[in-house]
């Protein structure tokens, strides 16, 4: 056999796209990622509503702090949504056996 020749590697050959349960994994870590940036972004929001110095009508301040602790609650509920989802997909990655199928 020639030094230049390459032979083609035995087996069947490994897949180029993730398992499922690895893409939804890491989905679902980019989404938990994001979710500060959405709280910032919807907590910024009464910022923009107008005050004093515009002719329009004032937002109560009652209104506005109920609008931040809604969205307070709201990110803690996503978030512990985020934390069960990541235990139940760690759970179901537990009980398989992480051996390489293809190497078999």
């Amino acid at each position: 056999m020639n030094s230049r020749e390459v032979r083609p590697p035995s087996g069947p050959r490994p897949s180029l796209f993730l398992e499922r349960q690895s893409y939804r994994r890491r989905r679902l870590s980019d989404a938990a990622r994001l979710l500060p940036f959405l709280g910032a972004a919807l907590l910024a929001i009464p910022l923009l509503w107008p005050g004093d110095q515009s002719g329009s009508e004032d937002v109560p301040l009652s209104s506005a702090i109920f609008y931040i602790f809604t969205c307070w609650a709201a990110l803690i509920i996503a978030s512990l949504l985020f934390g069960f989802a990541a235990k139940r997909l760690g759970a179901a990655e537990d009980t398989e056996p992480e051996t390489d199928r293809w190497q078999r």
